[in-house]
C-alpha cells in the first residue's frame, strides 16, 4: 500500500490525472504521492514507454521526440526520455532505417541522482509533454512492422559524399573547402541521374519517402531556407514545420541521406564563416549584431541555392535523353509532398536588413561554391 492506504494502482491513476491538468499545483500533488510510493516506480517506467511506443504510431520518431523535449523542458528531462527510448526500442529485433544513428545520439549521461520528489516531478513533466503531442505524418516505418532488407553498409557513393563534406568542413583554405564541396555536390546530381536511368530503363514500384531534419534555433528561417535550396537542387521537396523545430525532406530514397549530408555540412561551413567575418567585423571597430548574422545566413542560402541548382543543371544536360525521367520522378516527389503537406503556407522572411551581413554572406557561398573544374588545390 502506499500513501493514505492508496495501492499502487490507485496513486498512477491519480498522479496521471495530473497530466491532463490545466495547473502546476496538479502535478505536485501527484509527484508528492509518487515519491511516497517507491512501489510504484517500475509502473511509471512502464507507462513511459507506453507512452514512447504510443507516439511511434503516431508518426514521431526519436529525434523528434529529444528535439522537441530539449525546446520545452530541461536536460534532467531529455535525460529521462533518452532512458525511455532506449529501454523501448530494445525490444525490437530489428529497427527501420536511419533508427540507430538516432539512437547512438541519445545522451548517455544519467545525471545525478534527484531526490524522489524532484524526480517525480520531472517525470511527469516529461510525461504531461508526451501526452499532449500531436500526430505527424508518417516518414517511415514503425518499430514492430516489417522491414525490408537490410543493406550491407552504406552505399559507396554516401561513403564518397560523407568523407569529401568532413575535408570541407576540417580545412581553413576556403578555394579547398570549395573545390571538395562543389566536388560533393556533382556525386549526388550524377548519382541521382543515374537513379533516373535506372528507372527508365525498369520501372520499379519504388515511390517517395521522407525523413525529417531538424532545423534548430537561431536563425531557423535562415536554416530553413537553406535547407530547402539543397532539396530543390537534388530533386527533393522541404516542407519546414516551425513549431517543432524540423523540416520534412520528401524525395526519392537515394536523393535523402545526401540532401541531409550536404545541408548539414553547409550549414557547418556557412556557421564557421559567418564568425570569421564577425571577428574581422568587430577587428574594424564595427559591432556586429543579431541583424547581422541574419542577413549573413540568409544571402548564404540564397547564393548556394542559385549554384547548387546550376551544377545539377548542367549534370542533367550532358543526359538530355534522361530529361523526361528526371522530371518524371520530380513530378511523383511534387505528388507525395501534397499528400502528405495538403495545406501548407507559405511564410515571409523576418530579419532585420543588415547590408554587410548580406554581402560577406553572398560571398562565404561563393567560397563554399560549387565550380568542379576549378583546380583542387594540393
Amino acid at each position: 500500500m502506499g500513501r493514505e492506504g492508496y495501492g499502487v494502482s490507485t496513486i498512477i491513476e491519480k498522479a496521471f490525472e495530473a497530466l491532463y491538468a490545466s495547473d502546476d499545483g496538479s502535478l505536485d500533488t501527484a509527484a508528492s504521492l509518487l515519491a511516497a510510493a517507491p512501489g510504484a516506480d517500475a509502473e511509471l517506467v512502464r507507462r513511459g514507454e507506453e507512452f514512447v511506443r504510443t507516439l511511434w504510431v503516431r508518426g514521431w520518431q526519436p529525434a523528434d521526440l529529444v528535439r522537441t523535449a530539449r525546446r520545452e523542458l530541461s536536460d534532467e528531462h531529455v535525460r529521462l526520455l533518452a532512458g525511455l527510448i532506449r529501454t523501448e526500442t530494445a525490444g525490437y529485433g530489428r529497427l527501420p532505417h536511419r533508427w540507430q544513428a538516432q539512437l547512438a545520439d541519445l545522451d548517455a549521461d544519467a545525471g545525478r541522482p534527484a531526490d524522489r520528489f524532484s524526480r517525480a516531478t520531472a517525470v511527469l513533466e516529461l510525461y504531461r509533454l508526451l501526452v499532449r503531442l500531436p500526430r505527424l505524418d508518417a516518414v517511415g516505418p514503425v518499430p514492430g512492422e516489417t522491414l525490408p532488407p537490410a543493406a550491407a553498409g552504406e552505399p559507396r557513393m554516401l561513403t564518397r559524399i560523407r568523407a569529401l563534406l568532413a575535408k570541407a568542413e576540417a580545412t581553413g583554405y576556403p578555394e579547398e573547402a570549395e573545390a571538395l564541396t562543389a566536388k560533393a555536390q556533382e556525386l549526388m546530381a550524377r548519382h541521382s541521374l543515374d537513379e533516373a536511368t535506372l528507372a527508365a530503363g525498369a520501372p520499379s514500384p519504388e515511390t517517395p519517402g521522407a525523413i525529417r531534419i531538424g532545423v534548430e534555433p537561431p536563425y531557423e528561417q535562415a536554416k530553413a531556407i537553406l535547407l530547402d535550396a539543397v532539396a530543390t537542387a537534388n530533386h527533393c521537396r522541404a516542407v519546414w514545420n516551425e513549431a517543432y523545430g524540423f523540416s520534412t525532406v520528401v524525395g526519392f530514397e537515394a536523393d535523402l541521406d545526401p540532401v541531409e549530408l550536404l545541408y548539414t555540412s553547409l550549414l557547418v561551413q556557412g556557421t564557421a564563416a559567418m564568425t570569421r567575418a564577425e571577428a574581422e567585423q568587430r577587428a574594424g571597430g564595427r559591432k556586429r549584431t543579431k541583424s547581422f548574422r541574419q542577413s549573413f545566413l540568409l544571402a548564404y542560402a540564397n547564393r548556394l541555392g542559385a549554384r547548387l541548382s546550376a551544377t545539377s543543371r548542367r549534370v542533367a544536360a550532358e543526359a538530355p535523353t534522361l530529361l523526361p525521367a528526371l522530371a518524371s520522378r520530380e513530378v511523383a516527389v511534387g505528388a507525395r509532398t501534397d499528400e502528405l503537406f495538403p495545406e501548407t503556407r507559405t511564410t515571409r522572411v523576418r530579419a532585420a536588413w543588415d547590408e554587410a551581413g548580406w554581402t560577406t554572406g553572398a560571398t562565404a557561398a561563393d567560397q563554399a561554391g560549387l565550380h568542379p573544374n576549378r583546380p583542387h588545390l594540393p
